[in-house]
C-alpha cells in the first residue's frame, strides 16, 4: 500500500486486450470544505490514472467538498459549472473517459449530490442526482433527492450509475439492470464502521445484477468520519478483479464488459424472473 498522500497503482492480472476496458477507480483523502485543494487533487489523480493507461477514470462521492461540511450549501458548485468545465478539460487533456464521482451542486436554489460523465473528447454525456439520501447522516435535511435513473451508452455497452446509499436498494439497482446496464459505477463516501457492508453489497450487486461493478470510495478522515476506502472492480461472477486498501490509491483493472452477456446467457436470471407474482397481498 502507498503511504499517506502517496499515489500507488493496484492492478489486476493480464487479460484478453481486445475485449477489455481498463478502468481506474481513484480513492484519496478528500479535504473537508477545501474546494480548491480538492479540485487540484482530482486533477493529479486523473493525470496519474491516464499516465498508467486507464481508458476510464472514476472518482468518489462528494470529492469537491467531502461528506459534508456544515457550509456545504455555500461551497457547492453553482449549476455544476466549475465541475463540468474541470471534467471536460481533464478528459481532453488526458484523453480519458471520466465518470466524475459526485459533487455538491446547487440548481434553482436546491442542493444536489450530482454525478457528471464526460467522454474522451470532453463532451458532456449525462448526469445523475443521488436518489436515496442517507437519513441517518442527515443528508436528506440538506440535499434534495433525484428522481431519475441514469443509464447511457459507453463504447457500445450500457453503463449506469448510483451513488453510495443507493447501493442498499435492490429495487433501484434492478431498475438499471432492466434498462440494459452492463457496467455499474458506484461512487461513495462509505465509512469504515460499515466496511463489511461495502464488501458484501458491492460483490452481491455484481452477482445479482450480473454486471461489472466499479465501486469507488473515499479514504482517510472526512470530518469526524473515517472512510473505508477499499475501492473495487468486480466482474459479473462476483470475482474481485482489483481492490484497494484504506489508503490513497489508483485501483486499476481490465474488465471484460462483453462477459456480461455471456454470464446472463449461462445463468438466465433475468429471463427467469416472475414479476407477475412480485406483489404484496
Amino acid at each position: 500500500m502507498a503511504g499517506a498522500g502517496e499515489i500507488c497503482i493496484i492492478e489486476a492480472g493480464e487479460a484478453e486486450k481486445e475485449k477489455m476496458m481498463k478502468i481506474a477507480a481513484v480513492q484519496w483523502e478528500i479535504q473537508l470544505g477545501q474546494v480548491a485543494k480538492n479540485y487540484a487533487a482530482a486533477d493529479r489523480w486523473v493525470a496519474k490514472a491516464a499516465q498508467d493507461g486507464a481508458d476510464i477514470v472514476v472518482l468518489p462521492e462528494l470529492w469537491n467538498t467531502a461528506f459534508f461540511p456544515a457550509d456545504v450549501a455555500a461551497l457547492a458548485d453553482k449549476e455544476g459549472i466549475q465541475t463540468r468545465k474541470f471534467l471536460q478539460q481533464a478528459a481532453r487533456q488526458y484523453g480519458v473517459y471520466i465518470v466524475g464521482g459526485s459533487v455538491a451542486t446547487v440548481r434553482e436554489g436546491r442542493l444536489y449530490n450530482t454525478l457528471y460523465v464526460v467522454d474522451r473528447q470532453g463532451q458532456w454525456i449525462t448526469q445523475y442526482d443521488k436518489v436515496h439520501l442517507f437519513t441517518r447522516g442527515r443528508e436528506d435535511r440538506i440535499f434534495s433527492a433525484g428522481r431519475r435513473p441514469c443509464v447511457w451508452d459507453l463504447d457500445g455497452f450500457r453503463a449506469g450509475a448510483v451513488i453510495c446509499y443507493d447501493l442498499r436498494f435492490d429495487e433501484w439497482l434492478r431498475t438499471l439492470t432492466l434498462s440494459g446496464c452492463e457496467i455499474l459505477f458506484v461512487p461513495a463516501a462509505w465509512p469504515a464502521a460499515r466496511g463489511v457492508h461495502w464488501d458484501l453489497l458491492t460483490r452481491a450487486c455484481a452477482v445479482m445484477q450480473q454486471c461489472v461493478v466499479v465501486a469507488v470510495n473515499g479514504c482517510g478522515q472526512s470530518g469526524d468520519i473515517s472512510l473505508y476506502g477499499h475501492s473495487a472492480i468486480i466482474d459479473p461472477w462476483g470475482k474481485v478483479l482489483a481492490q484497494g486498501g484504506d489508503e490513497a490509491a489508483v485501483v486499476m483493472a481490465e474488465a471484460d464488459i462483453a462477459q456480461v452477456a455471456a454470464v446472463r446467457k449461462k445463468m438466465p436470471v433475468l429471463a427467469d424472473r416472475r414479476p407477475e407474482v412480485y406483489v404484496r397481498g
